[in-house]
Protein backbone atom coordinates (compact mmCIF):
# COMPACT_ATOMS: atom_id res chain seq x y z
CA UNK A 1 0.00 0.00 0.00
CA UNK A 2 1.04 4.01 -0.47
CA UNK A 3 1.07 6.06 2.79
CA UNK A 4 0.89 10.03 2.96
CA UNK A 5 4.18 11.35 4.06
CA UNK A 6 4.50 15.21 4.02
CA UNK A 7 1.89 15.10 1.48
CA UNK A 8 3.61 12.67 -1.11
CA UNK A 9 2.67 8.87 -1.30
CA UNK A 10 5.05 6.62 -0.15
CA UNK A 11 5.49 3.07 -0.59
CA UNK A 12 5.38 1.58 3.01
CA UNK A 13 2.09 0.31 4.90
CA UNK A 14 0.54 3.39 6.56
CA UNK A 15 -0.01 3.32 10.51
CA UNK A 16 -3.14 4.54 11.83
CA UNK A 17 -3.63 3.68 15.48
CA UNK A 18 -6.87 4.76 17.03
CA UNK A 19 -5.25 7.15 19.13
CA UNK A 20 -7.93 9.05 21.73
CA UNK A 21 -7.90 8.92 25.19
CA UNK A 22 -4.20 8.81 24.56
CA UNK A 23 -4.19 11.55 22.46
CA UNK A 24 -5.20 13.42 25.35
CA UNK A 25 -3.51 12.39 27.36
CA UNK A 26 -0.59 13.19 25.49
CA UNK A 27 -1.54 16.83 25.31
CA UNK A 28 -2.14 17.23 28.55
CA UNK A 29 -5.60 18.06 27.82
CA UNK A 30 -8.62 15.95 30.07
CA UNK A 31 -10.59 13.56 28.03
CA UNK A 32 -14.13 15.58 29.36
CA UNK A 33 -12.63 18.14 27.77
CA UNK A 34 -11.45 16.55 24.58
CA UNK A 35 -14.95 15.39 23.92
CA UNK A 36 -16.86 18.59 24.54
CA UNK A 37 -14.40 20.94 22.64
CA UNK A 38 -13.71 20.80 18.69
CA UNK A 39 -10.68 23.33 19.01
CA UNK A 40 -9.09 20.98 21.98
CA UNK A 41 -9.84 18.08 20.19
CA UNK A 42 -8.15 19.56 16.83
CA UNK A 43 -4.84 20.24 19.35
CA UNK A 44 -4.61 16.90 20.73
CA UNK A 45 -4.47 15.23 17.68
CA UNK A 46 -2.17 17.50 15.75
CA UNK A 47 0.17 17.28 18.68
CA UNK A 48 -0.06 13.77 18.83
CA UNK A 49 0.70 13.40 15.01
CA UNK A 50 3.21 15.76 14.17
CA UNK A 51 5.09 14.09 17.14
CA UNK A 52 4.56 9.87 15.87
CA UNK A 53 4.49 10.70 12.62
CA UNK A 54 1.32 8.64 12.14
CA UNK A 55 -0.95 8.75 9.24
CA UNK A 56 -4.69 9.87 10.53
CA UNK A 57 -5.64 12.51 12.51
CA UNK A 58 -9.42 11.10 13.86
CA UNK A 59 -12.41 12.58 15.09
CA UNK A 60 -13.86 9.72 17.11
CA UNK A 61 -14.31 10.16 20.76
CA UNK A 62 -17.32 9.17 22.51
CA UNK A 63 -20.80 7.23 22.69
CA UNK A 64 -22.83 10.24 23.45
CA UNK A 65 -22.44 12.89 20.54
CA UNK A 66 -25.37 12.22 18.59
CA UNK A 67 -27.31 11.21 21.51
CA UNK A 68 -27.28 14.31 23.00
CA UNK A 69 -27.54 16.35 19.96
CA UNK A 70 -30.85 14.49 19.37
CA UNK A 71 -32.39 13.84 23.23
CA UNK A 72 -30.60 15.86 25.71
CA UNK A 73 -28.16 14.95 28.29
CA UNK A 74 -30.13 13.15 30.47
CA UNK A 75 -28.95 9.89 29.78
CA UNK A 76 -25.53 10.48 29.83
CA UNK A 77 -23.03 10.75 32.72
CA UNK A 78 -20.10 13.22 32.10
CA UNK A 79 -16.67 12.25 33.73
CA UNK A 80 -13.55 14.52 33.77
CA UNK A 81 -10.99 12.64 31.90
CA UNK A 82 -12.52 9.33 30.48
CA UNK A 83 -15.51 9.67 28.08
CA UNK A 84 -19.23 9.64 29.01
CA UNK A 85 -20.89 6.86 29.45
CA UNK A 86 -24.75 6.24 28.88
CA UNK A 87 -27.05 5.57 31.38
CA UNK A 88 -29.16 2.98 30.46
CA UNK A 89 -31.39 3.04 33.59
CA UNK A 90 -32.18 6.67 32.16
CA UNK A 91 -32.10 5.35 28.51
CA UNK A 92 -33.62 8.67 26.16
CA UNK A 93 -35.59 6.21 23.82
CA UNK A 94 -36.65 4.61 27.58
CA UNK A 95 -40.16 5.24 25.97
CA UNK A 96 -40.32 3.87 22.57
CA UNK A 97 -43.20 6.82 21.48
CA UNK A 98 -40.30 9.38 21.92
CA UNK A 99 -38.50 8.01 18.42
CA UNK A 100 -41.87 9.38 16.75
CA UNK A 101 -40.33 13.17 18.10
CA UNK A 102 -36.59 12.59 17.30
CA UNK A 103 -35.32 15.09 13.90
CA UNK A 104 -31.78 15.32 12.17
CA UNK A 105 -30.33 18.20 14.44
CA UNK A 106 -30.07 21.57 13.02
CA UNK A 107 -25.87 21.35 12.07
CA UNK A 108 -25.68 25.37 11.50
CA UNK A 109 -26.47 25.70 15.89
CA UNK A 110 -23.87 25.32 18.30
CA UNK A 111 -23.74 21.38 19.25
CA UNK A 112 -22.06 18.18 20.00
CA UNK A 113 -22.55 17.05 16.16
CA UNK A 114 -21.29 20.66 15.13
CA UNK A 115 -18.39 19.97 17.71
CA UNK A 116 -17.03 17.45 15.26
CA UNK A 117 -17.26 18.79 12.65
CA UNK A 118 -15.55 22.17 13.91
CA UNK A 119 -12.56 19.95 14.65
CA UNK A 120 -12.39 18.68 11.33
CA UNK A 121 -12.30 21.87 9.73
CA UNK A 122 -9.53 23.05 12.23
CA UNK A 123 -7.78 19.86 11.48
CA UNK A 124 -8.20 20.55 7.16
CA UNK A 125 -6.87 23.60 7.98
CA UNK A 126 -3.68 23.30 10.14
CA UNK A 127 -2.86 19.47 8.82
CA UNK A 128 -3.21 20.52 5.18
CA UNK A 129 -4.97 19.36 2.44
CA UNK A 130 -3.08 16.12 1.85
CA UNK A 131 -3.87 14.95 5.54
CA UNK A 132 -5.94 11.74 5.96
CA UNK A 133 -8.49 13.23 8.56
CA UNK A 134 -11.09 10.56 9.13
CA UNK A 135 -14.79 11.44 10.52
CA UNK A 136 -16.91 9.27 12.22
CA UNK A 137 -20.91 7.93 12.60
CA UNK A 138 -22.33 5.84 14.38
CA UNK A 139 -23.79 2.13 13.18
CA UNK A 140 -27.13 1.73 13.27
CA UNK A 141 -27.17 -0.92 16.33
CA UNK A 142 -24.82 1.49 17.49
CA UNK A 143 -26.65 4.11 18.05
CA UNK A 144 -30.09 2.65 18.61
CA UNK A 145 -27.89 0.94 21.58
CA UNK A 146 -26.97 4.04 22.68
CA UNK A 147 -30.51 5.41 22.56
CA UNK A 148 -32.11 2.62 24.27
CA UNK A 149 -29.59 0.98 26.30
CA UNK A 150 -27.77 -2.03 25.09
CA UNK A 151 -29.47 -4.68 27.38
CA UNK A 152 -32.92 -3.30 25.90
CA UNK A 153 -32.14 -3.23 22.48
CA UNK A 154 -30.70 -7.11 22.93
CA UNK A 155 -34.50 -8.10 24.27
CA UNK A 156 -35.95 -5.79 21.33
CA UNK A 157 -34.75 -7.94 18.85
CA UNK A 158 -37.18 -10.58 20.10
CA UNK A 159 -40.03 -8.33 21.87
CA UNK A 160 -40.50 -5.99 19.01
CA UNK A 161 -38.42 -6.61 16.18
CA UNK A 162 -40.75 -4.02 14.25
CA UNK A 163 -39.39 -1.21 16.34
CA UNK A 164 -35.67 -2.13 15.53
CA UNK A 165 -36.56 -1.80 11.85
CA UNK A 166 -37.76 1.62 12.73
CA UNK A 167 -35.27 2.60 15.07
CA UNK A 168 -32.39 1.27 12.78
CA UNK A 169 -34.15 3.21 9.82
CA UNK A 170 -33.77 6.46 11.56
CA UNK A 171 -30.12 5.76 12.85
CA UNK A 172 -28.90 4.44 9.41
CA UNK A 173 -30.25 7.72 7.73
CA UNK A 174 -29.08 9.88 10.05
CA UNK A 175 -25.33 8.80 10.05
CA UNK A 176 -25.92 8.95 6.25
CA UNK A 177 -26.79 12.91 6.37
CA UNK A 178 -23.97 13.38 8.85
CA UNK A 179 -21.20 11.69 7.27
CA UNK A 180 -22.09 13.90 3.96
CA UNK A 181 -22.01 16.68 6.40
CA UNK A 182 -18.78 15.33 7.41
CA UNK A 183 -16.85 15.07 4.27
CA UNK A 184 -17.82 18.52 3.44
CA UNK A 185 -16.04 20.34 6.09
CA UNK A 186 -12.86 18.46 5.04
CA UNK A 187 -13.10 14.78 5.80
CA UNK A 188 -11.52 12.50 3.68
CA UNK A 189 -12.49 8.97 5.03
CA UNK A 190 -14.81 8.21 7.46
CA UNK A 191 -15.17 5.32 10.20
CA UNK A 192 -18.63 3.82 10.92
CA UNK A 193 -18.60 2.13 14.12
CA UNK A 194 -21.23 -0.69 15.10
CA UNK A 195 -19.18 -1.83 18.56
CA UNK A 196 -22.24 -4.47 19.68
CA UNK A 197 -22.69 -5.73 16.24
CA UNK A 198 -20.03 -8.55 17.62
CA UNK A 199 -22.48 -9.64 20.00
CA UNK A 200 -26.02 -10.52 17.71
CA UNK A 201 -24.67 -13.22 15.60
CA UNK A 202 -25.06 -14.37 11.94
CA UNK A 203 -28.63 -14.63 11.93
CA UNK A 204 -29.92 -11.25 13.42
CA UNK A 205 -26.92 -9.40 11.77
CA UNK A 206 -28.24 -10.36 8.34
CA UNK A 207 -31.95 -10.08 8.80
CA UNK A 208 -31.37 -6.58 10.88
CA UNK A 209 -28.18 -4.98 10.29
CA UNK A 210 -26.19 -5.70 7.43
CA UNK A 211 -28.51 -3.64 5.08
CA UNK A 212 -28.11 -0.58 7.45
CA UNK A 213 -24.43 -1.09 7.68
CA UNK A 214 -24.30 -1.10 3.79
CA UNK A 215 -26.84 2.15 3.35
CA UNK A 216 -24.10 4.46 5.44
CA UNK A 217 -20.96 2.97 3.77
CA UNK A 218 -22.56 3.74 0.64
CA UNK A 219 -23.81 7.24 1.61
CA UNK A 220 -19.75 7.56 2.81
CA UNK A 221 -18.33 6.75 -0.21
CA UNK A 222 -21.15 8.63 -2.59
CA UNK A 223 -19.77 11.90 -0.04
CA UNK A 224 -16.81 11.37 -1.75
CA UNK A 225 -14.69 9.63 0.64
CA UNK A 226 -12.89 6.39 1.77
CA UNK A 227 -15.49 4.47 3.89
CA UNK A 228 -14.64 2.46 7.34
CA UNK A 229 -15.85 -0.25 9.10
CA UNK A 230 -15.33 -0.35 12.87
CA UNK A 231 -17.12 -3.83 14.76
CA UNK A 232 -15.22 -4.03 18.22
CA UNK A 233 -15.07 -8.28 19.24
CA UNK A 234 -14.81 -11.54 17.59
CA UNK A 235 -16.75 -10.89 13.81
CA UNK A 236 -15.21 -14.35 13.22
CA UNK A 237 -18.96 -15.81 12.38
CA UNK A 238 -19.72 -12.48 10.27
CA UNK A 239 -16.51 -12.06 8.22
CA UNK A 240 -18.58 -13.71 5.09
CA UNK A 241 -21.70 -11.14 4.85
CA UNK A 242 -19.23 -8.52 5.79
CA UNK A 243 -17.05 -9.05 2.52
CA UNK A 244 -20.18 -7.92 0.53
CA UNK A 245 -19.93 -4.47 2.35
CA UNK A 246 -19.17 -1.22 0.36
CA UNK A 247 -16.11 -0.93 2.55
CA UNK A 248 -12.70 0.58 1.92
CA UNK A 249 -11.17 -0.38 5.07
CA UNK A 250 -12.05 -3.15 7.15
CA UNK A 251 -10.67 -2.03 11.29
CA UNK A 252 -10.50 -5.85 12.84
CA UNK A 253 -10.49 -5.97 16.57
CA UNK A 254 -7.47 -8.36 17.96
CA UNK A 255 -10.59 -11.01 19.29
CA UNK A 256 -11.47 -11.64 15.50
CA UNK A 257 -9.30 -14.29 13.74
CA UNK A 258 -7.21 -12.49 11.54
CA UNK A 259 -6.26 -15.77 8.96
CA UNK A 260 -10.08 -16.32 8.67
CA UNK A 261 -10.57 -12.37 7.83
CA UNK A 262 -7.89 -12.47 5.28
CA UNK A 263 -9.62 -15.66 4.07
CA UNK A 264 -13.17 -14.06 3.93
CA UNK A 265 -12.76 -10.61 3.24
CA UNK A 266 -10.43 -11.87 0.15
CA UNK A 267 -6.98 -10.98 -0.96
CA UNK A 268 -7.77 -7.11 -1.94
CA UNK A 269 -9.71 -5.95 0.75
CA UNK A 270 -7.84 -3.06 2.97
CA UNK A 271 -7.69 -4.60 6.55
CA UNK A 272 -6.75 -2.47 9.61
CA UNK A 273 -5.60 -3.59 12.93
CA UNK A 274 -5.74 -6.93 15.13
CA UNK A 275 -2.54 -6.22 17.23
CA UNK A 276 -3.86 -6.46 21.08
CA UNK A 277 -4.82 -3.79 22.72
CA UNK A 278 -4.00 -4.73 26.58
CA UNK A 279 -1.72 -7.46 26.08
CA UNK A 280 0.55 -6.14 23.92
CA UNK A 281 0.30 -2.74 23.43
CA UNK A 282 -0.61 -1.51 27.15
CA UNK A 283 1.19 -4.12 28.62
CA UNK A 284 3.94 -5.59 26.40
CA UNK A 285 7.72 -4.48 25.32
CA UNK A 286 8.54 -2.69 22.21
CA UNK A 287 10.24 -5.57 21.06
CA UNK A 288 6.62 -7.68 21.77
CA UNK A 289 4.74 -5.03 19.52
CA UNK A 290 6.92 -5.07 16.44
CA UNK A 291 6.95 -8.98 16.35
CA UNK A 292 2.78 -8.51 16.62
CA UNK A 293 2.51 -6.19 13.81
CA UNK A 294 4.85 -8.07 11.55
CA UNK A 295 2.81 -11.31 12.25
CA UNK A 296 -0.25 -9.27 11.20
CA UNK A 297 1.77 -7.86 8.13
CA UNK A 298 2.60 -11.75 7.03
CA UNK A 299 -0.81 -12.79 7.27
CA UNK A 300 -2.57 -9.42 5.20
CA UNK A 301 -0.01 -9.00 3.35
CA UNK A 302 0.17 -5.02 1.39
CA UNK A 303 -3.48 -4.66 1.67
CA UNK A 304 -2.85 -4.03 5.55
CA UNK A 305 -2.59 -0.91 7.91
CA UNK A 306 -0.48 -1.21 10.42
CA UNK A 307 -2.73 -0.62 14.02
CA UNK A 308 -3.90 -2.02 17.47
CA UNK A 309 -7.72 -3.68 16.89
CA UNK A 310 -9.22 -1.06 18.98
CA UNK A 311 -8.63 2.24 20.76
CA UNK A 312 -4.79 2.47 22.31
CA UNK A 313 -5.28 3.09 26.24
CA UNK A 314 -4.57 6.25 27.47
CA UNK A 315 -1.13 5.15 29.57
CA UNK A 316 0.15 2.96 26.66
CA UNK A 317 3.75 3.40 26.67
CA UNK A 318 4.79 6.39 24.04
CA UNK A 319 7.71 3.59 23.09
CA UNK A 320 4.97 1.55 22.16
CA UNK A 321 3.34 3.39 19.56
CA UNK A 322 6.70 4.68 18.68
CA UNK A 323 7.54 0.81 17.42
CA UNK A 324 3.92 0.70 15.31
CA UNK A 325 5.13 3.77 13.24
CA UNK A 326 8.99 2.11 13.28
CA UNK A 327 7.78 -1.01 11.94
CA UNK A 328 5.79 0.93 9.37
CA UNK A 329 8.49 3.09 7.96
CA UNK A 330 10.54 0.09 7.99
CA UNK A 331 8.38 -1.43 5.03
CA UNK A 332 9.30 1.17 2.62
CA UNK A 333 12.54 -1.19 1.49
CA UNK A 334 10.61 -4.80 1.98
Amino acid sequence: MRALVAGQPVDRLPVQPMLMTFAGKFAGIPFGEYCRNGEKMAEAQLKTWRAFGTDMLLTCSDPAREVIDLAGEDSVRWFHDQPPAIHEGNAALQDKSRLKALRMPDLSKPGRMQDRLQAIRILRREAGPDAVIVGWVEGALALAAELRGINTIMLDFYDDPDFVEELFSFCAELSCQYAAIQVEAGADSVGMSDAAASLIGRELYEKHLWTRQHQILTAIREAGAMARIHMCGCTDVLLDQMAELPADVYEIDFKTDLAKARESLGPDAVICGNIDTIEVMLNGTPERVRAEAEKCHRICGDRHIVAPGCETAPFTPTENVKTLVDYAAGTASL
